[in-house]
């Protein structure tokens, strides 16, 4: 038998160069929150933080507002930028130092769940500030139709009969159908065999990101083929998109620059991109994927929220009516009738301060060695981050800032000078849901005009409660993601006033 002696000095070598390792990583320098930043004891925090991310987030902004904190994640630490000289430099920084796309896709692993070639090039994200948020005055029409007919379906109450409805799962259904009739048009946006697989899909992206993101980085790539179901959403959906996209692409060799009734939806849009990338149906197919996994998402987990709140508090009902019902009768269901609806927007607005779709936002990583301008040396590799939760809810930012007031920002743009800044769509240093700066969801405009006409449908044509005892559902917290009660159910009944 060989000397076990040798094994045991490649062991004790192994155990000293991690020790070496930890001791010289850079990152010691920044305080830890919520666990050790000791080997091995620091996954301790790690599991703290999938279960309870946001406490620990207001830990550290507490102690070190102003400054930089870290908490341990399972693969990797997270460094946390606070206080708003930090959180205009994270948003400043250029992506050569501090890098968007990488840092969006180790939080929704894209790679894995959408596809490598989705993560290196991101052309959709264009697609979607170039073609949808600068085409909303001629498409708005389409999806102010689909929701109409797509919320009496799913919301159908008869009479004067209170209706019991599982919310997350009903607007997951009208957010599909309604951006759908803007991403693939009629007859497709109404087939539900379609509809289903964009919404599982959703929901796909969403389970496989929280399974992979518990594995180190090195078994991730391992991990992610066994858990990512990309490939198999894409063979289901092409057999409806494949005969539409061929078929388009025989108009498009046909008649080039000449195409008179070339269609104005995302399905072509994609397609006149990657005709000059890759035209194959395959990855068509994956980017409408990924744009539908964008909007159905965040979408319909922000009407959620806001559903509950109106239906927690259906005193509220009496003045959003009062504001929309004039508008409509006297304007129609236009972009610039919905851009007056100040109460509205003010709803969806604090909904989503109060809320949130995730407790952190401008997620980065380094792509080289920076020291911030507090001192902090960031190394490169490091993922950073600011506390969006925590600035959302900071009473020096917001007056009773754990309070949901539904008008707070409707008031604030009473002030000289401030109509503009405090719009649903707008961001700032003091308010970071959508992002701030270049990389700002560029899909924001349309998610805010679609948000609107579906609640100030619903507010028009719906008496709404929440259930026995009356008390709003909880929100779920799963490390930085934040989620409308899966189960919570509202009532609804025709309008009776």
């Amino acid at each position: 038998m060989q000397d076990p002696s040798i094994l045991y000095a490649c062991v004790a070598i192994a155990a000293v160069a991690f020790i070496v390792r930890w001791y010289t990583d850079p990152l010691r320098a920044i305080p830890t929150v919520g666990g050790s930043d000791l080997p091995f004891l620091s996954y301790g925090g790690a599991f703290r933080w999938v279960h309870h991310g946001k406490e620990m987030l207001q830990e550290g902004y507490d102690k070190y507002h102003g400054a930089t904190f870290k908490v341990a994640m399972l693969d990797r630490w997270l460094v946390i930028a606070s206080g708003p000289k930090l959180v205009e430099e994270v948003r400043k920084r250029p992506d050569e130092e501090l890098n968007n796309t990488d840092g969006l896709g180790q939080f929704v692993q894209t790679k894995y769940t959408l596809g490598e070639d989705v993560h290196n090039d991101p052309f959709h994200v264009d697609v979607i500030r170039d073609n949808l948020a600068r085409g909303l005055p001629a498409i708005l029409p389409d999806v102010i139709d689909e929701l109409t007919l797509a919320t009496r379906e799913h919301i159908p109450t008869e009479g004067d009969a209170w209706l019991s409805v599982n919310v997350p799962e009903k607007t997951r259904d009208i957010v599909a159908r309604a951006s759908s009739r803007v991403f693939v048009g009629l007859p497709l946006c109404r087939n539900k065999g379609y509809l289903d697989l964009a919404v599982d899909f959703t929901i796909r992206v969403m389970e496989d990101r929280a399974v992979i993101n518990l594995f180190p980085e090195v078994l991730k790539p391992i991990i992610g083929r066994l858990v990512s179901k990309s490939a198999k959403s894409v063979r289901q959906v092409s057999v409806y998109l494949a005969p539409l996209i061929k078929e388009r692409q025989r108009l498009m060799a046909e008649h080039g620059d000449d195409w008179s009734d070339r269609p104005n939806d995302m399905l072509q849009w994609i397609m006149d991109v990657a005709a000059t990338r890759d035209p194959s149906i395959e990855a068509i197919v994956k980017r409408m994927l990924v744009v539908n996994f964008a909007a159905i998402h965040t979408s319909s987990n922000s009407i959620t929220h806001a559903l509950y709140h109106l239906a927690e508090r259906p005193e509220l009902l009496a003045p959003l009516r009062e504001e929309i019902g004039p508008l409509i009768r006297e304007e129609g269901w236009t972009k610039n009738s919905m851009a007056k609806m100040w109460k509205l927007d003010s709803f969806l607005r604090e909904s989503q301060r109060h809320n949130g779709v995730n407790i952190i936002s401008l997620m980065r990583v380094a792509h080289k060695d920076i020291t911030l301008s507090d001192g902090t040396f960031i190394p490169k590799g490091t993922l950073l981050s600011v506390p969006v939760f925590s600035m959302h809810h900071d009473d020096s930012l917001y007056e009773d800032a754990d309070r949901f007031d539904a008008f707070r920002f409707s008031r604030m743009r009473e002030q000289e000078g401030e109509a503009a800044k405090h719009q649903y769509v707008n961001t700032s240093i003091d308010y970071v849901s959508f992002g701030h700066g270049k990389h700002a969801c560029p899909g924001r405009f349309f998610a805010a005009n679609e948000l609107k006409a579906m609640l100030a449908h619903i507010v028009l044509n719906y008496d709404v409660k929440l259930p026995g005892d009356g008390k709003r559902p909880e929100n779920m917290y799963w490390g930085e993601g934040v989620l409308a009660a899966p189960s919570g159910e509202v009532m609804f009944r025709k309008r009776q006033v």
